[in-house]
């Protein structure tokens, strides 16, 4: 097969699983609705890498076009290259084992085969992101992948005790969606209004040119709206609450939308509109204090959230604030870096909590847990090696590609630098926490539950198993070896030619003594806080405290810093008392006394005209007569 006929197939086949489950999945055993599912998914990631091992050269793959005209043209295009095979082996290889996870997950859920189509039609959607040519195609995946979260994440809205509290969930992640998706689409529509073109490769080559450079101006509003859009799909402040909300939804939706794929769009569409932002310097800064805001007020708020999937929801935010200071850096590889080895230890950590909540009977709190290590040995141990590469544990996945960003870091700003620190340091604190309180100490659940404690099926193990493989090698992706970042990296020169925005300026690395140096920084907070953890929570046996012991900081913590309280108090009720009031006086006094004004005049004409029907023929025969007269009447003036 040639590459074209690769690509199209990868693309084909999660649509075809989608429309089979969907349209005979009902009818169908669940274990074949899940086998479709994850089958298509496989092949479509052994396609991938066929590519990836194939394709050398950049090459563009017309499939039809939408609007032709003398001036314009706009068409549904396949760009292969570096960054979206990348991207493309991420979704499709970490998708792939989350879907064969949600077949033990879901086993025995009532609407097995329409959550099946869902996560089909979800990667269908993130492929035509990833592998579009051009902002065309990169808005249909962006809007595709927001409707299917918004089903998988409200999937349980008919439950009886949290179905209502789904619902919300899904709409609230839809509507600030949909925020940023407007700040995408203003950008858009600038950027067709300054090139005439979507198209990247076009836009690329025309913003090297001088004379094609748009006034700052313009470009500052482009870029804005852009990182405006990405400010929503990867919840960033202050976009970001529909984030932790959304774990509402089954645990494999967490893993594959909020861990591996829909919340990387965002970093993904800042790395592909590089020639922008690299001309647009004040966005970059925006960018990057946005993005350390996010990643230490998401860590902060982590600290004290007793829910297992919360926990792991605002850690989310916070790894994604780290990459936008990667990408207002201009260190685009590194960001790209770390959304791959985040890819691998958050899937594994959410997987890992589902195999938790499973075993638990559906329990979240982690209160309700603990010494869980030897009830599933399995979880357990896959969870420590996540817990390890997220908290940068030395020579684990998350060490190398979180020492990347602190390495430009510390050439920026040692201020930045230090920011950066604390937030890597409340990581581990949170994450460290999370893991004793679940896995150590007594059980402190109900006997019942305790009786029910079990591992997971193999289903679910193995990908917990092979993701745990590569939060373990995943770093060797870009390890440059024993001279660390003075020599080429293998990722930095693989996506060299997608990442380099415009080669304004050469690439600075650190000298052997300097990276030596961050390195044993980082690793020496990471051991100082794994063991005053390990002292803490294990040896002096602290327990999570109840909602009401919460005092100081710990209160501002648990409560998410008020976020959702003053986003209530300044848009959500002003917006539902003008609902009320265009509703009393809009529905009300306008339309329900002109429509029922109206229906009265219809009707009382209506009686008018049903005493005329008098059923006496002497009455029929005068107005016949009547008319008749007047029509002679008429043509006699007439003529």
């Amino acid at each position: 097969m040639s590459v074209d006929q690769l690509i199209l197939a990868i693309l084909a086949l999660p649509l075809l699983g989608a429309f089979f489950n969907g349209v005979f999945g009902k009818n169908l055993p669940n274990a074949l609705v899940g086998s479709i599912a994850t089958g298509v998914m496989f092949l479509s990631f052994v396609l991938t890498v066929i590519v990836f091992g194939s394709q050398s050269e950049e090459k563009i793959i017309h499939l039809f076009s939408v609007i032709t005209t003398e001036d314009f043209s706009l068409n549904a295009r396949i760009q292969v290259d570096a960054l979206s095979i990348w991207m493309t082996l991420i979704v499709t290889g970490v998708g792939a084992l989350i879907h064969l996870f949600s077949m033990g997950y879901m086993k025995k859920d009532e609407g097995y085969y329409k959550f099946f189509t869902y996560l089909n039609l979800f990667i269908f959607a993130m492929l035509i992101l990833v592998l579009g040519s051009n902002y065309f195609m990169l808005f249909f995946g962006w809007e595709g992948v927001g409707i299917c979260s918004y089903l998988l994440i409200g999937f349980h809205y008919s439950d009886a005790q949290k179905g209502m509290l789904n619902g919300i969930a899904a709409r609230k992640a839809f509507i600030m969606n949909r925020i940023g998706d407007l700040g995408l689409l203003i950008g858009l529509f600038l950027i067709l209004d300054q090139f005439g073109t979507l198209e990247y490769s076009e836009l690329s080559v025309a913003m090297v040119i001088q004379a094609n450079q748009p006034a700052v101006w313009v470009l500052f509003t482009i870029t804005m709206c852009l990182f405006i859009g990405a400010t929503g799909k990867s919840a960033q402040i202050p976009l970001f609450t529909w984030l932790p909300d959304a774990m509402a939804g089954p645990t494999p939706v967490s893993a594959l939308i909020h861990a591996a794929t829909m919340v990387t769009a965002g970093i993904f569409l800042v790395v592909r509109s590089n020639f922008f932002f690299e001309l647009a310097p004040m966005t970059q800064e925006i960018m990057l204090y946005i993005g350390l805001v996010t990643s230490l007020v998401a860590a902060f708020i982590a600290l004290r959230q007793n829910d297992i999937k919360k926990v792991l929801a605002y850690s989310t935010v916070s790894q994604l604030g780290l990459m936008f200071v990667a990408l207002g850096m201009g260190a685009y590889t590194a960001a790209i870096f770390h959304v791959t080895t985040h890819a691998f230890f958050k899937a594994l950590l959410f997987l890992g909590s589902g195999s938790v909540i499973h075993a638990m009977s559906d329990e979240q709190d982690i209160r309700k847990m603990g010494g869980l290590k030897k009830f599933i040995p399995i979880t357990h141990l896959t969870f420590l090696i996540g817990t390890l590469a997220i908290a940068g544990f030395p020579f684990l996945s998350g060490f190398y590609s979180k020492d990347e960003i602190l390495a430009h870091a510390v050439m920026h700003s040692s201020i930045l630098y230090g920011f950066l620190m604390l937030s890597v340091a409340l990581t581990a604190v949170y994450m460290f926490r999370l893991y004793f309180l679940v896995f150590h100490g007594n059980f402190r659940g109900s006997e019942e539950t305790k009786n029910h404690l079990h591992e997971s099926p193999w289903n679910m193990t193995i990908p917990l198993v092979v993701l745990a493989a590569l939060s373990i090698f995943g770093g060797i992706l870009n390890l440059p070896g024993i001279v660390f970042h003075s020599c080429k990296q293998w990722l930095s020169h693989y996506l060299n030619y997608n990442t380099d925005g415009l080669n304004l300026v050469e690439t600075e690395h650190l000298s052997n003594y300097d990276s030596i140096l961050l390195m044993s920084a980082a690793v020496a907070l990471t051991m100082v806080i794994l063991l005053v953890s390990f002292f803490y929570y294990v040896k002096k046996g602290i327990l999570a405290k109840e909602d009401s012991a919460w005092k100081g900081w710990e209160l501002a913590s648990g409560n998410k810093l008020y976020f959702d309280e003053i986003y209530g108090f300044l848009f959500v009720k002003p917006i539902e008392g003008l609902a009320k009031i265009s509703y009393q006086f809009l529905e009300l006094m306008v339309l329900n006394k002109s429509i029922n004004g109206l229906v009265g005049a219809i009707s009382r004409s209506g009686l008018i005209v049903r005493k005329w029907q008098s059923g006496i023929i002497a009455n029929y025969l005068f107005w016949m007569v009547l008319g008749i007269i007047g029509l002679v009447v008429y043509y006699l003036l007439k003529f």
